[in-house]
């Protein structure tokens, strides 16, 4: 393996505020402690939390470092004590609880996992925190199965283009919200049964119309606000709404009445303060579940935009206008 060099390029948080805050700089390379490997990162998946951290809304849980960055791909080039996998020079993706967005990344060993056969470094980089988010909430928490229907909200973006894909490998019948008719074809292409225009139709009476007034099994939720009461109203009996994200505000006045009225369950979760253990459980029906189905090709990440490292103000200010369709990467150039 080349030499670890001393220092590297990372993306810092100058305050909270809008992308101006972001700053490139340079600071020691981090040396892996008991059960991490040191990556040496090819690129980094840009998300959404980024954005709420850098606006000082998310902060990374006690310890961690304050180096955005969810998500990376790269080469392993130091072990942790105890590591006996990933080895040093694989090649790897991981779900780091922050620090992606540098040249050199720390990540827990049971986090790593295998770059799919068909996939670049650089795609392979847009799959841990989008995966490991839809597995758990689809599948873990919503019980998707073979021959139900399901609603996902912003079905262009990274968490939506995965469910979308996933939801449709798994048998069930997909419709998706999207800003336009471009991404609404976007999301028909990835295998969407129906995508409706939010901003030109009424997605609670859409619902109605598609399922002939029975509503949808499961929704994936990542708007909130007034879109909590709309998707009580757009679940079947039985129905499960489940919330990952707020894009609107998160207290609301609703009417908790046809949840009990239509036995709903309104459950969510986020993933980033969970410990590797419950995190690493995910890794394990990953590789089992979802990795065969990318490495044939059956379901992939799917890239709207690379930036070099040092343009990360620009890529932060794509994610925030909502104008892309898919992943937004960085590349360290590495």
């Amino acid at each position: 393996m080349p030499a670890i060099p001393d220092t590297m390029r990372q993306v810092i948080f100058a305050g909270s505020g809008g992308p101006e805050v972001i700053r490139l700089e340079t600071a020691p390379v981090p040396r892996p402690g008991p059960g991490q490997v040191l990556v040496e990162v090819v690129a980094a998946g840009v998300n959404r939390p980024d954005c709420l951290q850098r606006a000082g809304g998310y902060p990374p849980p006690p310890g961690a470092s304050d180096i955005p960055g969810l998500e990376i791909a790269g080469r392993v080039v130091a072990v942790g004590e105890g590591v006996s996998s990933p080895k040093l020079g694989d090649e790897v993706c991981a779900l780091v609880i922050s620090g992606g967005y540098a040249e050199y990344c720390l990540a827990d060993a049971p986090l790593c996992l295998p770059i799919p056969k068909p996939l670049s470094l650089l795609e392979a980089a847009g799959l841990p925190e989008n995966y490991y988010t839809v597995y758990d909430n689809l599948f873990t928490r919503g019980r998707l199965a073979k021959g139900e229907t399901i609603l996902i909200h912003g079905g262009s973006s990274g968490i939506g283009s995965t469910a979308i894909q996933l939801a449709h490998q798994a048998g069930a019948t997909v419709y998706a919200t999207a800003g336009s008719a471009e991404k609404c074809a976007f999301c028909v292409s990835l295998g969407a049964d129906e995508a409706i225009d939010y901003r030109n139709a009424d997605f609670v009476e859409e619902v109605k119309r598609l399922t002939n007034g029975r509503g949808v099994d499961v929704i994936l939720d990542m708007v909130g606000g007034p879109y909590v009461q709309r998707n009580f109203a757009s679940l079947a009996l039985e129905g499960r709404l489940v919330q990952i994200a707020f894009l609107q505000p998160s207290r609301v006045d609703i009417d908790l009445a046809p949840v009990m009225l239509r036995r709903l369950t309104f459950c969510g979760s986020t993933l980033r303060a969970r410990s590797v253990a419950l995190k690493a459980a995910i890794a394990d029906h990953l590789r089992r579940d979802v990795w065969p189905l990318l490495d044939a090709g059956k379901v992939r990440p799917v890239i709207h935009a690379t930036f070099p490292l040092e343009a990360a103000r620009e890529a932060h200010a794509l994610m925030e206008s909502s104008a892309h369709s898919g992943k937004i990467m960085l590349e360290t150039g590495r």
